[in-house]
């Protein structure tokens, strides 16, 4: 639109005018290329976000696919709609010679700075540029990374794990304790306890197994963060049984990511069970000792008490008995057996013996169990089996066909990535594994390594493509240099927003990143193709005059693309911790830095460079025969 209105204002006043539609028409061809290769290569810089697998490509492909649509639908606009308004709208209107004073105080004052620069200060742009750019890539290695930020839902949920074995009345009872003592904060609304397991759900927790539903009353900010720490705090009243805290939707993605639901998890595997037990119970002692440890658990831990029924041989033989009779009396008589069924009209319900309730529930009681032998002699099972009590376990974990014991924990006050980084070489330090041993890392850190390596990977192939596209575009390699120039420009904008956010690069962030290097892109593909129109079809001579005029001339389109697209992001930067916004707010922040930074330096250094290293040449005489 710019282009259009520039190119009918001198229309109007030229000395010969042409038609309004043939004045239209030329200015849209003259951009149309630069139009068109900017789009394609927005399209392809999103897309490494359609590519990414797992939880990171359910979260950021339908935000790719809509931005590819979007960009792509408003090229068609341009190409068709834009043309047509504008003859329809501005044929017979009168332009005046020259533009808005606002522009035009704007243009001169750009010229005047930029040919400063230019002339005297040409190299402290350049140096300045690249200074900031290697301060920026210096830096960035200092910088937290977490896969998603802490999520602000209002609600916490917190379990409860006590010794295998504890029952439901004194999950209960603890739990109407624990429910009381989290009341006392003045952020709690209400709490509820679940205890144990519903009868035909798929979770496999014993009656030792709590969860508190934590409602919060509404805030925002630190405060909310600080809920969790102050939930901590109360909880570590309560000794000899373990609690984690998380949110609903972080535990449901720490759970897509790992299976637990934790943020860190550390697998043992190996096939010694007790040798398991050992080597986590080592594990979680050196996770509590790393920085930012909170809520470090065994997920099936040894202890579930259990009466243990060893059969001797010797003496069954001695009275006749054979061991499956023996243990089927066991089993009917602790674990019942269905042995007929009652009809009341047309329902059926069976009819189960087993033991009264007080003698199943006296272990004393197991070794006066009557057995009759096939002589029609009664003994007690304790003359024929040796009757113990052991811990044993509620659960075996699996995972490939191999044993393993999980060892999790959630992360506080530090970023998951640095707590990973220093659990893993506290662990290597600490804890020999034994031959048939080993572990793996999963949870937030392993999700977000895999994302980064889906970026990186399907970034590289993108790039590539950006490459030969924008060769066809500016026919020399000086020039293809001077576009990509723009893209470390962006980079410490976005480098500068992250470190004064906090210093914690997420998933959100290095997305951001993606979507930033493809709008930075356009604007250096405007600015250098429009040099090569000046030089190649207006015949101006590449220099100090043309890369001014140059630059004034795109001045305008480069601001408002910018400015605009600076808008659009700004209240989701605002509210970054808000609600709702915990992933879309770093994106959003890093975009807008690296606009700001993309739009001074495309404007102020990228003239200078094209000015020293621009290659534009004007059109062979050969091409126009």
């Amino acid at each position: 639109v710019e282009n259009i209105i520039r190119r009918l204002r001198e229309n109007t006043h030229s000395p010969a005018p042409r038609p309004v539609a043939r004045v239209v028409v030329d200015a849209c061809i003259e951009v149309r290329g630069a139009v068109l290769y900017a789009t394609l290569a927005v399209v392809l810089v999103a897309l490494p976000l359609l590519a990414m697998s797992g939880l990171a490509g359910r979260l950021f492909g339908s935000l790719g696919m809509a931005y590819v649509l979007a960009v792509l639908a408003s090229l068609a606009v341009a190409f068709t709609v834009t043309p047509a308004l504008a003859m329809l709208l501005l044929a017979g209107q009168h332009l005046h010679e020259q533009e808005p004073p606002l522009m035009r105080w704007s243009k001169a004052r750009y010229r005047d700075l930029l040919r400063d620069i230019a002339a005297r200060h040409r190299g402290a742009a350049i140096a300045g540029a690249v200074g900031l750019t290697l301060a920026a890539c210096a830096v960035l290695p200092l910088f937290g990374a977490s896969f998603i930020p802490e999520l602000s839902e209002g609600h916490v949920i917190v379990h409860m794990s006590a010794v295998p074995g504890t029952s439901i009345a004194e999950s209960m009872r603890l739990g109407d304790r624990v429910s009381a003592a989290l009341m006392t904060l003045p952020a709690v609304r209400s709490v509820s306890q679940r205890a144990g397991r519903a009868e035909m759900a798929d979770d496999v927790n014993g009656t030792h197994y709590s969860e508190f539903e934590v409602d919060l009353k509404p805030m925002e900010g630190d405060a909310a963060e600080a809920v969790q720490g102050d939930i901590r705090g109360i909880l570590a009243r309560f000794p000899g049984v373990n609690f984690a805290v998380n949110t609903f939707l972080s535990e449901r993605m720490d759970e897509t990511l790992s299976g637990a639901a934790a943020a860190v998890v550390v697998n043992v595997y190996g096939d010694d069970l007790d040798r398991l037990d050992a080597e986590a119970g080592q594990i979680a002692r050196v996770l509590r000792s790393v920085k930012g440890a909170a809520d470090v658990q065994v997920q099936s831990p040894p202890g579930m008490p259990q009466v243990t029924i060893r059969l001797r041989q010797q003496d069954l033989r001695r009275w006749g008995l054979d061991a499956v009779d023996v243990l089927d009396a066991v089993r009917t008589a602790y674990g019942g057996d269905t042995v007929g069924q009652v009809y009341d009209g047309s329902r059926i319900f069976p009819v189960v013996v087993l033991l009264d309730p007080a003698s199943r529930g006296d272990v004393a009681a197991i070794g006066d169990l009557p057995l009759k032998s096939p002589g029609g002699i009664y003994v007690h099972l304790r003359q024929v089996a040796d009757i113990l009590e052991e811990a044993g376990r509620y659960q075996i974990l699996h995972s490939g066909a191999r044993r393993v014991q999980a060892v999790t924990a959630n992360v506080a006050g530090v970023d998951v990535a640095s707590f990973v980084r220093a659990a893993k070489a506290k662990i290597a330090a600490e804890v020999p594994l034994p031959k048939g041993s080993y572990l793996e890392f999963g949870g937030q850190a392993e999700g977000q390594a895999q994302s980064r390596r889906d970026l990186l990977v399907n970034g590289l192939m993108a790039a590539f493509g950006i490459v030969l596209l924008l060769s066809v575009v500016t026919r020399s390699a000086n020039n293809l240099l001077l576009v990509l120039a723009n893209l470390p420009f962006a980079f410490v904008g976005g480098v500068l927003a992250v470190f004064a956010s906090g210093g914690l690069l997420s998933l959100g962030s290095m997305v951001g990143f993606v979507a930033l290097f493809g709008i930075t892109l356009r604007n250096s593909i405007l600015m250098v193709a429009h040099y090569d129109h000046l030089v190649r079809e207006e015949a101006a001579a590449w220099g100090l005059e043309t890369v001014l005029r140059g630059a004034a001339d795109r001045l305008t389109p480069i601001l408002m693309t910018s400015l605009v697209t600076a808008l659009g992001v700004l209240p989701l930067a605002i509210n970054a911790g808000a609600p709702g916004q915990e992933i879309e707010g770093p994106m959003a922040v890093v975009i807008l830095g690296g606009l700001l930074t993309s739009i001074a330096l495309n404007l102020l250094v990228l003239p200078v460079l094209a000015l020293r290293y621009g290659r534009f040449c004007a059109r062979d005489p050969s091409e126009l025969a």
